[in-house]
């Protein structure tokens, strides 16, 4: 799997490697049950601190993508993961393009529960 964070960007480098997981896991690169890198050993290539690598994680772990076991290390999630992170790139991304329109994201959150009232 192929990592790689652009420094200049206005994306925080831990979204940015929790995007990368995102994709890879989205377009079956990495599987349920695989590990990923250890967050020093990716630290260390991508030269970041340690701790933009375990934020990234942890969002992933939030989102229901990654289990994080002291030891073992980062895991992929067992079950439908794959579907679960193309949803979820697909909000980041619905997220980032609202910001762009000026969206707040309680204009975001409306929109949104307009769309589930109506079904679609």
């Amino acid at each position: 799997m192929l990592f790689r964070v652009d420094p200049s960007s206005s994306l925080p480098l831990g979204e940015q490697i929790a995007a990368c997981v995102r994709g890879a896991i989205a377009d079956g690169t990495v599987r349920s049950g695989e590990r990923l890198p250890s967050a020093r050993d990716l630290a260390a290539s991508l030269g970041v601190n340690m701790h933009t690598v375990l934020r990234g994680y942890q969002r992933l772990r939030e989102e229901g993508l990654l289990e994080l076991r002291r030891g073992r290390g980062a895991v992929v999630t067992a079950g439908r993961t794959a579907d679960r992170a193309r949803l979820a790139a697909q909000a980041h991304r619905l997220v980032a393009d609202a910001r762009t329109l000026g969206m707040t994201d309680a204009d975001v959150l409306a929109l949104i529960s307009t769309s589930l009232a109506s079904g679609t």
